[in-house]
């Protein structure tokens, strides 16, 4: 049986190899800056701001693109009512509620865990897939859930035990344990969604138009945004321009131009890399290093999601 890298790569070609490795680094480091950033915005205004530049560099991406003879606004006009509604909820679940929840998670557990926690998405994504886009289910899939869960559990568990020398101020684990877990649900709510309207757009416009929903439905946290700029230093300034840029425009549109050439479900096996690059990155710049029992947590939800993609007869 062939490695995930190989299952990854099958069909994908080089260029969707290096897409989906640029948006897995990208992702991992995301999660450090929005811990960084927390003491000075709040999780609405951190999204907005990062929505914001994200409009603002996909628009001129798409505009670029456009100068090539593609037309946008057109490809748009021509979507079906019913796939411009997936649209619009790709955007509200994926780059609104997606981000409020994580960003808002980020302020009670560290980076680390929080990327742990997000990977029960390609086991929920395969489950949606098999269902919705007719992928098909093998039987390991439901042996990978339920290890998949588990060590999601496990990971609650060392949150929300842990000792109060072991926490920030303020912070409560549980809620942040759950918090990341609603970003995984609509995250995987999201993926499935937009293989299907993929069929009709690029993997750019789709990022674009959706980053734009997300960006406006935001709008009502630019009071909190504005005011929160204010007291930041420059460096916070730097690091809401870097989620909007790289994690979101640059990546986005990297996993969209990956997802459109592999099934939703196995490509979301290269997603496997985002933990360790986050616990890394966290240790590095932030000193942060997750509980043990929550890094094998991890680790178990991780062995759930291999087990998940094991091939199997399809049902």
């Amino acid at each position: 049986m062939p490695g995930p890298a190989s299952t990854v790569g099958e069909g994908l070609g080089r260029a969707g190899v290096v897409a989906a490795v640029v948006t897995v680094l990208a992702w991992a480091s995301a999660f450090v800056v929005i811990r960084f950033a927390a003491p000075w915005l709040s999780p609405g205004a951190l999204t907005l701001g990062r929505l914001l530049v994200a409009t603002v560099a996909l628009t001129a991406m798409t505009s670029v693109r456009a100068l090539g003879g593609g037309d946008r606004w057109a490809r748009l006009r021509a979507l079906p009512r019913r796939e411009r509604w997936l649209l619009v909820g790709i955007g509200l679940a994926w780059f609104a509620v997606y981000n409020v929840a994580l960003n808002a998670g980020e302020r009670h557990v560290d980076a680390g865990t929080a990327s742990m926690i997000i990977q029960i998405g390609p086991v929920l994504i395969a489950v949606l897939a098999g269902t919705l886009l007719h992928e098909g289910f093998a039987r390991p899939l439901v042996v990978g859930t339920a290890v998949a869960l588990l060590g999601t559990v496990l990971i609650g568990v060392a949150t929300s035990t842990a000792g109060a020398g072991d926490r920030p101020a303020g912070s409560s684990p549980l809620l942040g344990v759950l918090l990341v877990l609603v970003s995984a649900v609509v995250y995987a709510l999201a993926l499935v969604a937009q293989k299907v309207v993929l069929r009709r757009l690029s993997g750019l416009v789709v990022t674009w138009a959706a980053c734009a929903v997300g960006c406006v439905a935001c709008l009502p946290f630019a009071g909190q945004l504005v005011t929160g700029l204010a007291a930041a230093p420059a460096r916070v300034w730097w690091g809401v321009v870097y989620l909007g840029v790289v994690p979101t425009a640059i990546a986005f549109s990297t996993w969209a131009y990956a997802l459109s050439r592999s099934d939703a479900g196995r490509l979301s096996i290269s997603t496997y890399a985002v933990p360790p690059v986050a616990i890394a990155l966290g240790w590095l710049l932030l000193g942060e290093v997750p509980l043990p029992l929550a890094v094998m947590g991890g680790a178990v939800s991780l062995v759930g999601v291999g087990v998940s993609r094991r091939r199997g007869r399809v049902r």
